[in-house]
């Protein structure tokens, strides 16, 4: 039996514009560096002792063809000036010998700020609920940090925000976390 469990993960966003929707979402996948490959949508979890590399670092380990798996938000539309969002949430325990979440999110009208706190405060909520410490979820407001219990808990986030600036023109953003064997 294989082992699938990824030993890193890089985050990547990307914008992608054209007069059709997939082709706007090809150029998005191109423009966050990953159309090269087969990509695998997975649910949320956040490998144990996985390593979080720069994407420069971890397209070196990937060859063009290769089933890459990634947890994926994406959103479009072709509305004229519509703001479009997409945002990939990380929370992983101080604990890096267990599992973290990764939480995808994707919304119309929010700044990237805003999207992307919100993915982050997603990936909290079910990181602490998988350790039945929901109601000890914290917001430290001093050091900007989730806490749960004495424990800190690390969140990120990748997010992409577009305009649709053009009638008829279909843009994608897309934010990933690419899992790397």
């Amino acid at each position: 039996m294989m082992n699938l469990i990824p030993t890193k993960v890089f985050f990547t966003k990307g914008v992608g514009r054209h007069k059709s929707e997939l082709g706007s979402f090809e150029r998005a996948l191109r423009d966050a560096g990953i159309a090269q490959f087969n990509l695998v949508e997975v649910s949320s979890i956040f490998p144990p002792n996985a390593e979080m590399v720069s994407k420069e670092e971890g397209l070196q380990y990937l060859k063009p063809g290769q089933i890459v798996f990634v947890v994926l938000a994406k959103n479009s539309s072709n509305e004229l000036n519509r703001l479009i969002s997409a945002s990939v949430g990380l929370a992983i325990p101080k604990d890096r010998s267990k599992y973290g979440y990764l939480s995808e999110h994707h919304s119309f009208g929010e700044t990237a700020e805003v999207a992307g706190d919100y993915a982050e405060d997603l990936a909290a909520e079910m990181l602490a609920s998988t350790m039945g410490l929901q109601h000890h979820l914290v917001w430290d407001e001093d050091k900007e940090v989730w806490r749960l219990d004495d424990r800190i808990l690390m969140t990120s986030n990748i997010t992409a925000t577009a305009v649709v600036e053009k009638p008829g023109e279909w843009t994608t953003v897309i934010a990933a976390a690419v899992l790397v064997p």
